[in-house]
């Protein structure tokens, strides 16, 4: 399975995200074409609250025509404590241009380009 996505949306991001959506993708078989959204779980099975390492990170895309666009994707992160939760880290809404981060709140503009930049190239990596 290989998505066309539509590249002109609400933050522009490197060709090689929607590279690695589509690799995350080959030998799915998808029982017919009348789906219209499409949610990727990206997880470390050795992350934990206590020893640390990547953070879950899950990505929704969704049809328009016959273009995939990117609805949003989420960075979760483990808070609080004594017994801590996955919670939202970093949030970025395509739809709204906006982007959350757990300790700012929301940006938008600049400082959530900059946070998106930095964020898709380090999961991309």
């Amino acid at each position: 399975m290989k998505l066309n996505f539509n590249e002109v949306q609400g933050f522009p991001v490197p060709a090689k995200l929607y590279q690695l959506i589509n690799q995350s993708l080959v030998g799915t078989s998808v029982p017919n074409n009348t789906f219209n959204a499409i949610t990727l779980n990206f997880r470390d099975p050795d992350y934990s609250a206590d020893a640390g390492g990547y953070h879950p990170v899950e990505i929704r895309m969704e049809k328009q025509n016959e273009l995939w666009q990117l609805v949003y994707i989420t960075d979760f992160s483990y808070q609080g404590g004594p017994f801590p939760e996955l919670v939202k880290e970093i949030d970025v809404c395509f739809i709204s241009k906006q982007v959350f981060n757990l300790f700012i709140g929301w940006l938008q503009n600049r400082n959530a380009k900059e946070l998106l930049t930095l964020f898709v190239n380090n999961f991309i990596e």
